[in-house]
């Protein structure tokens, strides 16, 4: 599942990364965090299942420090772990916020208790030193007074996290609801918008480089990040990058110079669907009624065309033969495995001109079995895989 994240990095402008509190930095969770420092993207992180026996906050910041090598700093310490979560103190107000049910919805903010005054003081020096490093300016009221305030820790933080790698780590436990509300203020507060992340990089058709800013008056960009197949019709996910694409405009696919028009574009909320008329700068959407638009591709206006910088797709790594169990299913097989294919750039499809076997290659054995599993679901179409044949040749 590397293109799914490959591609998630390459068109978000913020993350999130959530760690379990118990587990810590994974062996996946390097993976993950090298992706998303190839594609330069600022983030926070979220330490998870603080209610689970075994639950250690500061244990993760310091694999997180040591593993991951981040400019990590806590903004939160949680009151209480495990069982005894009752809440948590947000070291930027300096004030606690005590969780009255397990809903989450009965939230009481006050003082820090006296019992953690001492810690809480500790690591709130912490957090003024990691931020004031970030702006001379801020790195001067604190060698005078010895303290920043809140306004001037919340500018520092975001300073850090768009322009320094400041890594600001915040806890809670979503299955309970606590800490959620104080995480998605924090991504107000300091995960960048379109507008603060530097202008798209891409080239125009004399090899030139170009840049693309998030505004809507700009010649309009998007790139096409990911194809999904939908009872509608083929959908195909696009980030805008500069402009305003309107339905039932016709646009060009810069990458492979083929004209698209555009019949209908709708905002992805999880499950739900809204039409809309039209996506700006900045924003996720999809699109109806692209045909040859693939997974990496650059639609722009003709008049102005530029193709912007694609993703990074990784080679497969196993392969295996598949065959349908009947005969009657070889078509809707070789329909299945087009359709897989054009959604998913790591899985391939192949014949092996010697032995006529149909080849699928991936990323790993589950991803594999997932797809096979995907064709029965999707497709009604059951699947035989197993050892590629070899041929084997006489030598003198």
């Amino acid at each position: 599942f590397t293109i799914e994240v490959e591609r998630s990095m390459r068109v978000l402008d913020g993350v999130i990364a959530v760690f379990c509190a118990v587990g810590g930095v994974q062996p996946q969770s390097e993976t993950v965090w090298r992706q998303a420092d190839r594609y330069k993207v600022p983030r926070m992180v979220f330490v998870n299942k603080m209610d689970r026996t075994g639950a250690d906050f500061l244990k993760v910041y310091a694999q997180i420090k040591d593993r991951l090598r981040a400019n990590a700093a806590p903004i939160q310490l949680p009151i209480g772990a495990e069982g005894e979560l009752s809440g948590i103190i947000d070291l930027v107000k300096n004030k606690a916020f005590v969780y009255k049910d397990d809903l989450g919805k009965d939230i009481e903010e006050t003082e820090v208790p006296a019992a953690m005054a001492d810690e809480v003081a500790k690591w709130r020096t912490k957090l003024m030193e990691s931020v004031a490093e970030t702006d001379e300016e801020l790195l001067d009221i604190f060698f005078e007074t010895g303290e920043l305030n809140e306004e001037q820790l919340r500018k520092g933080i975001r300073l850090g996290v768009l322009k320094h790698g400041l890594v600001p780590i915040l806890c809670g436990s979503a299955f309970k609801n606590k800490g959620v509300q104080l995480l998605l203020d924090a991504v107000v507060d300091y995960l960048p918008a379109p507008v603060d992340v530097p202008p798209i990089q891409g080239l125009l058709p004399d090899g030139s480089e170009a840049v693309r800013p998030a505004d809507d008056s700009a010649p309009f960009s998007a790139l096409a990040f990911k194809v999904m197949a939908d009872p509608f019709g083929k959908l195909t996910f696009v980030r805008i990058y500069s402009g305003v694409l309107q339905k039932g405009s016709y646009v060009l696919n810069a990458t492979k110079d083929k004209k698209e028009r555009i019949s209908r574009l709708i905002l992805l909320k999880a499950d739900d669907r809204e039409e809309v008329d039209e996506l700006r700068a900045g924003d996720l959407g999809a699109v109806l009624g692209l045909k040859d638009t693939t997974t990496g591709d650059t639609l722009c206006v003709d008049s102005s065309p530029i193709i912007l910088e694609s993703l990074y797709i990784p080679e497969p790594v196993i392969s295996v033969a598949v065959e349908p169990k009947t005969k009657g299913d070889m078509e809707k097989l070789s329909k299945a495995l087009q359709s897989l294919s054009e959604e998913d750039p790591t899985f391939r499809v192949r014949t092996d001109p010697e032995t006529n076997q149909t080849v699928i290659a991936g990323m790993g054995e589950l991803h594999l079995e997932i797809l096979v599993d995907r064709m029965l679901r999707e497709f009604k179409v059951e699947a035989n895989i197993g050892a590629p044949q070899v041929s084997y040749r006489e030598t003198i």
